[in-house]
């Protein structure tokens, strides 16, 4: 082999080693680093009014929380809607604002610190968003789970001290009237009584403040809110409806936990339900009306911002739509 030549192939060698190291490196695997979404809200006009979703954050439910399916068949509805099978059930926790121009309402108010590191951003979102807590002017709460209720107070003090609660009669009388204990089989108080205890701490600026008013049954309306009764989830538990013109907006709370799970399998309780047959029977009244007379539903458990629609196609099983997106 001539001088060339051998110049040539140690070049060509050289390259060839150079294309197979990087090439090598190019099959390496890579850690990206996992980053915080962007800020968890979302603006939907609603005739003269706006309403902007509040995303607390998302977690997963175990399986066995659902009541009466097999894992197999969790599994493959889950496989349906492309969702993971491996942590579980996906949920989210949204909370929900809404601005009539003169007033600025919320409906529930997210976990805070009460359900662990995954939630708590209901308070810097709303802040995102473009308000400020001064400006809420009334909290419809519909049930007290620490969910819902954690997120109006922060170390003893209101997170939104200008705003009045708005509270069910059985719900607030269920959780805070000593008798109910009475009542609670005893493997079950202790989780009740730690309950309790979080709705105390949540519930103790605005006690002081008077700054609670409780509704009953004969007073199912403030202002443009109606109170629709959605029992079976907690004994007081209720949604709202807002009227604008000829369009309707359920606030819905708890009636439902999984966009896939439970619109597939309606008549399928979950373990956080205090009257199961009872929550499973307003599930399919209100999921019948709502696909029957398509209202706009915001729903605090489902995909954020928890926004859009249901639809059944024969009676029996329903489908979520979710809104479409818009960015103005």
């Amino acid at each position: 082999m001539n001088t060339l030549n051998k110049a040539l192939f140690g070049a060509v060698l050289a390259a060839n080693t150079l294309l197979l190291n990087q090439f090598s490196h190019a099959l390496e695997p890579v850690s990206i680093p996992q980053q915080k979404q962007v800020a968890g809200y979302y603006n939907y006009q609603f005739g003269n009014t706006q309403i902007t979703a509040l995303l607390d954050g998302t977690n997963y439910l175990n399986k066995a929380l659902f009541k009466g399916l097999p894992e197999s068949e969790i599994d493959a509805i889950l496989k349906k809607y492309y969702a993971d099978q491996a942590k579980g059930v996906q949920t989210s926790v949204n909370a929900f604002l809404i601005n009539t121009g003169s007033q600025l309402l919320m409906v529930d108010s997210g976990a805070a610190s009460c359900n662990g590191p995954n939630f708590g951003s209901i308070y810097s979102n709303l802040k995102a968003a473009g308000y400020q807590p001064e400006q809420v002017n009334e909290i419809f709460l519909t049930h007290l789970h620490s969910d819902h209720v954690c997120g109006i107070s922060s170390n003893g003090a209101a997170n939104y001290p200008n705003a009045t609660l708005h509270i069910a009669k059985t719900e607030y009388d269920y959780w805070l009237s000593p008798k109910t204990l009475e009542k609670i089989p005893k493997d079950n108080q202790a989780k009740f009584l730690g309950t309790v205890a979080k709705i105390k701490a949540a519930l103790a600026p605005y006690e002081q403040a008077k700054k609670i008013k409780v509704f009953s049954d004969k007073s199912l309306s403030f202002g443009g809110i109606e109170y629709k009764p959605s029992f079976g989830h907690t004994p007081g538990h209720y949604s709202f409806k807002f009227k604008q013109g000829d369009q309707e907006a359920v606030f819905i709370g708890d009636i439902v936990h999984s966009h896939s799970i439970q619109f597939d399998r309606p008549e399928t309780a979950i373990d956080f339900d205090t009257d199961p047959a009872a929550a499973v029977q307003t599930r399919l009244k209100h999921f019948a009306e709502y696909a029957k007379a398509g209202q706009l539903i915001a729903a605090p458990h489902l995909p954020f911002p928890g926004i859009g629609h249901i639809y059944s196609k024969d009676g029996k099983s329903y489908q979520w739509i979710p809104v479409h997106f818009k960015d103005q």
